[in-house]
C-alpha cells in the first residue's frame, strides 16, 4: 500500500478545489482582469499591476542579491541558468507589491512564499518544468510538511524584453511575451485541487536584452519554511 503522503500530493482535493473556486471568482469578477481562452488550464492576466518606476525599483533590487537560482532536485545545472533572490520581506516596496498581488488573487498572506526576484541575461532559460510538487520526487514529504501543494503561481514581468524571454505553455498552446508590469496568474491544479500536468511551461532563453521578473508561489496552507528570515 503507498502512504497517504505520496497520494495526497497527486490526488484531487476538496481543500484545494475550493481555493481554486476562491481565485477563479475573484478573478474572473475583476474588470480589470483578462483571462487567457485555454479550456485545458486557469490563466489570466492583468496589465499595469506595478508601475514602471517600481519596476525599475525592484530590478535594481534583483540586481543587488541574485545568485545562480537553484533547483529542488538534482536536475543539471543547465535546466535553469537565471540569477534568482528573495526580496527583503522588510521592504517597503516589497510589502507593497507582494500586498497587491495577495489582495488581487484572495489569498491569505501567509500562505504565499517569498517573493521571488528573477534575472535572465541573454541566452539564459528555465527549460519545462510544473510549478507544483510532484508526488514522487524526494523532496516532496518537507513541502508537504511546509506548506503543501503550490496551488496559484503569480507573476510579474519587471520590463519589455528586445528578444526572447517569453513564458511558453506547450500543453495549451500560450506564449506570454514579457511586458512591464504585467501579472500572469495561473491555477497549477485541475477544477478537483489533482495537478494539472498541462500547465508545463517555461521560460524561453533571452536572445536580446535582460528579463527581470518577480513570483509569488501559494501553497494549500500556511506557509511555514524551516528556516525563516
Amino acid at each position: 500500500m503507498r502512504d497517504t503522503w505520496l497520494d495526497d500530493a497527486e490526488h484531487p482535493s476538496p481543500a484545494r478545489a475550493e481555493i481554486g473556486e476562491r481565485v477563479r471568482t475573484r478573478l474572473t469578477r475583476n474588470p480589470m482582469i483578462s483571462r487567457i481562452p485555454t479550456g485545458r488550464a486557469e490563466m489570466f492576466l492583468r496589465h499595469g499591476l506595478v508601475t514602471p518606476r517600481e519596476c525599475a525599483e525592484l530590478v535594481a533590487k534583483i540586481d543587488a542579491g541574485c545568485k545562480p537560482s537553484k533547483l529542488f532536485s538534482d536536475i543539471k545545472a543547465s535546466y535553469r541558468t537565471s540569477n534568482s533572490c528573495n526580496l527583503d520581506i522588510y521592504d517597503p516596496l516589497v510589502i507593497a507589491v507582494t500586498k497587491r498581488i495577495d489582495a488581487l488573487v484572495g489569498l491569505e498572506g501567509d500562505t504565499g512564499e517569498l517573493l521571488q526576484g528573477q534575472r535572465y541575461h541573454e541566452t539564459q532559460r528555465y527549460d519545462l518544468h510544473h510549478d507544483y510538487f510532484p508526488y514522487n520526487k524526494l523532496y516532496w514529504p518537507a513541502m508537504r510538511v511546509s506548506g503543501g501543494q503550490r496551488c496559484w503561481t503569480a507573476m510579474v514581468y519587471l520590463c519589455d524584453v528586445e528578444e526572447g524571454g517569453e513564458t511558453q505553455f506547450p500543453h495549451l498552446g500560450v506564449t506570454i511575451p514579457p511586458r512591464m508590469g504585467t501579472l500572469l496568474v495561473w491555477n497549477n491544479l485541475n477544477a478537483d485541487g489533482s495537478p494539472n500536468g498541462a500547465t508545463l511551461h517555461a521560460a524561453l532563453p533571452v536572445t536580446k536584452g535582460t528579463k527581470y521578473i518577480v513570483t509569488r508561489w501559494y501553497r494549500e496552507r500556511k506557509w511555514e519554511p524551516r528556516n525563516k528570515p
